[in-house]
């Protein structure tokens, strides 16, 4: 499965779609609506209003498409969903486009208004669902007939965990379930399930497995008996990015907690990773990328005056670099400007301090201002970091932090940031108890995540900042 070409295939024919429909509609207004308030007919003429409009247009219709979630989660779309999305999406982007574009149009009367934007919501329906829905169609088919599938294992290997690989596998049309194995939770010689799945290992080797088959949905297939490792599992398995399904009970089912998907789904339940709705997610993201962007362009005077100072005062590379852990687990290189001396670090790992020698004169006139991080924006533009989330930690420091708080697992479910909650409110840790006694706020900031909250977050970093405050 290539998943940017098949993004690629629903950007291009939005993209397309869109400038086919401006231009229908555009050809509509100068053939009809225009005439009628004038009089005589008009020649159409491709007028530089136009083609800005074929420009624009077509940007602005993927930036509200994009803020939608439209482009995330290609391969499970559902029909009457996808439906859904495009008719609300193109009546919010007509209304914006009529509102802005449209209402100084010189008409004969009011009733053309409204045809006006009726023929705007039909035209640019008709012209963006049609291709979307061949190309989902075309997918559900693959999905269906087993040409694409969703690496799956199952935890549990006996009874439950049975049932639920013979309901599935039973299907007439597929789900997009790929069995790779079983990963047991008791430890046993012989389990039901290993008559039709391969052994994996047993639960405390699941996070290697996840990395190592590409795991992309775990199903929770537990015995009654069992039922009490559930919440550990799932909190086990929180910052990692999978879909985890746990089997209905009846009670599940009347209660209204299984949610059906597909027809011919078997009735599970899905756990959620979504902390805040879907455009806020996209804004987010789009926030980072543009403010990344803005001020790296912006404060490029200011890395040569660093990048200077830096050589003129003491010896070594201008830059930093380092392994953190980011996302779901992942490592990746943080950059900053290098504020301590080359050998800082001879004798192993060491966090920094107030009144820590490893650090340069120049490097502490960096670190009042937090300059050093500047680089961090690069990070952001790579979409290793975000501009606010929970500072990112080396795993040295990660392992002994879960040894005392296992929770620290749940800041790892979001990207990590420039800024964030806990150093707003704590600052800078000099040791692991004080890595811990942050850990709430950033946890707290997890279950209140917003895009106000971030900006809130931003200013009182900025403010901190001009105030000289260690933050």
């Amino acid at each position: 499965m290539n998943k940017r070409l098949h993004i690629f295939k629903y950007l291009f024919f939005d993209f397309l779609t869109a400038i086919i429909s401006w231009t229908l509609f555009y050809i509509y207004r100068k053939t009809y609506i225009e005439p009628l308030k004038l009089g005589y007919e008009i020649p159409i003429e491709l007028t530089h209003k136009y083609y800005l409009g074929i420009l624009i247009i077509p940007l602005f219709w993927i930036f509200l498409y994009y803020l939608s979630g439209y482009y995330k989660d290609i391969y499970r779309k559902s029909r009457l969903k996808e439906l859904a999305q495009t008719i609300f999406t193109i009546l919010l982007g007509s209304i914006i486009i009529f509102f802005t574009l449209l209402l100084d149009d010189e008409v004969l009367n009011y009733k053309h208004y409204y045809k006006l934007f009726a023929s705007l919501i039909l035209i640019q329906f008709v012209a963006t669902y049609i291709p979307r829905l061949i190309i989902t169609s075309i997918t559900n088919y693959k999905v269906h007939s087993r040409k694409i599938g969703f690496n799956t294992i199952i935890l549990g290997g006996n009874r439950k965990a049975v049932e639920i690989y013979h309901n599935i596998e039973s299907q007439p049309r597929s789900v997009g379930n790929k069995f790779v194995g079983f990963i047991s939770i008791v430890e046993k010689e012989k389990h039901l399930l290993e008559k039709h799945l391969n052994k994996l290992g047993n639960l405390k080797d699941i996070r290697e497995i996840i990395d190592k088959f590409k795991i992309e949905e775990v199903i929770i297939a537990l015995e009654y008996t069992e039922h009490k490792e559930i919440e550990k599992i799932i909190n086990f398995l929180d910052d990692k990015n999978v879909e985890i399904k746990v089997i209905a009970s009846m009670y599940d089912i009347l209660t209204g907690k299984v949610k059906m998907a597909h027809i011919y789904s078997t009735p599970l339940i899905q756990i959620s990773h979504s902390l805040i709705p879907t455009w806020q997610q996209q804004a987010k993201q789009l926030i980072d990328i543009s403010l990344s962007l803005f001020s790296l362009i912006v404060f490029s005077p200011i890395f040569i005056f660093l990048a200077i100072g830096i050589k003129l005062t003491s010896k070594g590379p201008v830059f930093y670099s380092h392994e953190r852990i980011g996302q779901f687990g992942k490592p990746f290189t943080l950059y900053k400007f290098r504020s301590m001396y080359t050998d800082a670090e001879k004798n192993g790992p060491a966090l920094s301090s107030k009144n820590d020698n490893r650090i340069t004169p120049f490097g502490k006139f960096m670190r009042k201002a937090k300059l050093d991080e500047l680089p961090n924006f690069y990070n952001v533009l790579k979409g290793d970091m975000s501009l606010v989330g929970p500072r990112p930690e080396r795993k040295y420091y990660i392992d002994q932090i879960i040894e005392k708080a296992p929770h620290y697992l749940h800041l790892q479910k979001i990207k990590p940031g420039i800024t964030s909650w806990g150093q707003v409110k704590y600052g800078y840790a000099e040791n692991v108890e004080q890595m811990i006694n942050r850990l709430k706020y950033d946890i707290l900031y997890i279950e209140n995540m917003s895009v106000y909250v971030d900006f809130k977050i931003m200013i009182y970093t900025i403010l901190k900042i001009l105030k000289g405050k260690h933050i």
